[in-house]
């Protein structure tokens, strides 16, 4: 019996730590204590030294000495800080005046403005509260369907898992033992790409089901010139001078075959400014040359976007690292807030509070990860592990179908940190001895793992939107007409549509890696088969002084090293 246990101890290690977790217990004492558990009963039964446990203080101080992990707090405060301070507020009033007059036009400002929020809260919680307070009364008022509404804002909230600067790519990328950097540039195609089939559903349920999704009455839209319009040519114009600014600065100041990272980044910043600029001579000298939507939206889109494009921008092109960036992030926040007026002890106290409880959690979690993979692999856990995983048929496409599937069905059961720190130390070093790039299976897991916000009955997302959701009916206090409750199962069903199509971004990223794998396009390629070793002679290096790499003899060697 003892010789069956001690063959077997890695896959029963691993299955007590599922039915710990099953059975509600905190992730990271579950992880500590069957580390500590098992280590003791190899130790007693001769399997594994009493030196196995004297490497832990070790990784304990590494995990807290880990400047990478800086990123966490600093994108997390930047985040809450810029929320807080009412820009998700802001912005959806101004996209969905822009967007409202068009059917569909309300669910494709809550998709845009969830990616806004995406690239500088990174939190999923924060962006489906806000979204869920703000657009979704106004959504039911003007007659949306229930399933539609609720669905789009909980998706568009999960989109803080994907795009940078995206929590779970830090710890990814920190797991994998990869850079931040290039996590983010390979996340950052998939994500607006995700982004870009939400609102591809919405218009197809709008143009099919035009009463689920209708367009804003004309006595809702607020910004209105005095002739009756709406101002939308005035925006374009603006927006076509700022491109034309965006091109010359670009010529100017960029040199010829410039990264494509540092193109885009450097367009989009003097594009901003260039119109921030130009609206701002408008309204301090009063040109009157731009209508009250062209002014709105350069005001409050412009500054958030600047903010997200600088601090990734510098990341993207090498300026910076993510812990810098990060720090950079925090303190353009608190400028934001001041700016606007809304900076107050209150406030921060509340960011600092809220940080500071995350940063813990993600640090604690990784120290009881810590624990168990080292006991995991003294029992051979990660043999075992390589021999279940690389046995499968279908080589490197059936490990990461099935890698895949197991993440989806564990998505039901638990959140993205968890499964972050116990399915990734397992699977990553497999990967990385199949050749698989890791940038790319951590950015896969990274959408797949985004369906476990999505998932009834457990998903996360839902129970924020549930929390704010009216559960009862209520008079609106704009029409003065009654509104019927969101019942639970409606907003279950309209996650459905949002899984499926997060499902169909896994499969692109599975199909065509390019999506990810482009963060190493502008990269010198190196071929191990060219790559010679020259030892010389007589242990000098190189060859000898004609040019020529004389032979050497055993005999030479032989006394090189007497």
């Amino acid at each position: 019996m003892e010789a069956l246990f001690l063959a077997y101890m890695a896959p029963i290690m691993f299955g007590m730590l599922v039915v710990l977790l099953l059975l509600g217990f905190p992730v990271a004492f579950s992880l500590a204590a069957n580390g500590i558990l098992f280590g003791l009963i190899g130790i007693d039964l001769g399997l594994l030294s009493p030196a196995l446990f004297q490497a832990l203080p070790q990784r304990v101080f590494g995990v807290m000495g880990n400047e990478s992990l800086l990123a966490v707090p600093f994108f997390t405060f930047m985040g809450l800080i810029l929320e807080r301070s009412g820009m998700a507020e802001d912005l959806l009033e101004t996209v969905g005046q822009l967007f409202g007059p068009l059917r569909g036009g309300l669910a494709i400002a809550v998709v845009l403005v969830g990616a806004m929020l995406a690239a500088t809260t990174g939190v999923v919680s924060a962006s489906v509260i806000s979204m869920g307070l703000i657009s979704l009364p106004i959504m039911l008022r003007y007659g949306y369907d229930r399933r539609l509404a609720t669905g789009v804002i909980a998706a568009s909230g999960t989109l803080s898992q994907i795009i940078p600067p995206s929590l779970v790519l830090i710890v990814l990328a920190d797991q994998l033992g990869r850079s931040i950097g290039d996590m983010y540039k390979g996340a950052f195609l998939p994500g607006f790409a995700l982004t870009g089939l939400y609102i591809l559903y919405v218009v197809v349920m709008a143009l099919f089901r035009p009463k689920m999704a209708p367009a804003i009455p004309p006595e809702a839209r607020t910004f209105v010139e005095p002739n009756g319009g709406h101002g939308i040519p005035s925006l374009l114009v603006l927006m076509a001078l700022s491109v034309g600014a965006s091109f010359v600065g670009v010529e100017f100041l960029l040199e010829d075959g410039a990264h494509v990272d540092e193109l885009i980044v450097t367009s989009i910043l003097i594009w901003g400014a260039a119109a921030f600029v130009m609206a701002g001579l408008n309204k301090v000298l009063r040109l009157g040359l731009l209508s009250q939507i062209a002014e709105r939206v350069t005001f409050v889109m412009i500054p958030p976007l600047a903010l997200i494009f600088l601090v990734l921008g510098t990341i993207f092109i090498g300026v910076a690292t993510p812990t810098e960036g990060g720090a950079m992030g925090a303190v353009g926040a608190l400028v934001m807030a001041i700016i606007k007026r809304r900076l107050n002890f209150s406030l921060l106290r509340q960011a600092m509070d809220t940080t500071t409880t995350l940063t813990c959690f993600v640090v604690f979690i990784l120290i009881g990860s810590s624990v168990f993979s080292l006991t995991f692999r003294g029992v051979n856990g990660d043999l075992w592990v390589e021999h279940l995983l690389t046995g499968l048929p279908g080589g490197e496409m059936g490990f990461l179908v099935v890698v895949s599937i197991l993440t989806f069905c564990l998505a039901f059961f638990l959140d993205f940190f968890e499964l972050a720190f116990i399915i990734v130390p397992l699977i990553g070093p497999v990967a990385d001895k199949m050749g698989i790039d890791l940038i790319w299976l951590g950015v896969l897991l990274a959408v797949n793992m985004q369906t476990s916000f999505m998932h009834p009955p457990f998903g996360f997302a839902l129970f924020y939107l549930r929390s704010v959701a009216p559960k009862e009916d209520y008079q609106d206090r704009i029409t003065g007409e009654t509104i019927a409750k969101v019942t639970t199962g409606q907003i279950y069903w309209g996650s459905i549509p949002f899984i499926v199509i997060q499902i169909a971004m896994v499969v692109l990223v599975l199909l065509y890696p390019g999506m990810v794998t482009h963060y190493k396009a502008d990269r010198p390629q190196v071929n191990i088969e060219d790559v010679k070793l020259d030892m010389g002679n007589f242990g000098g290096y190189g060859a000898g002084a004609d040019g020529q790499t004389p032979s050497t003899s055993d005999q030479d060697y032989n006394n090189m090293f007497k």
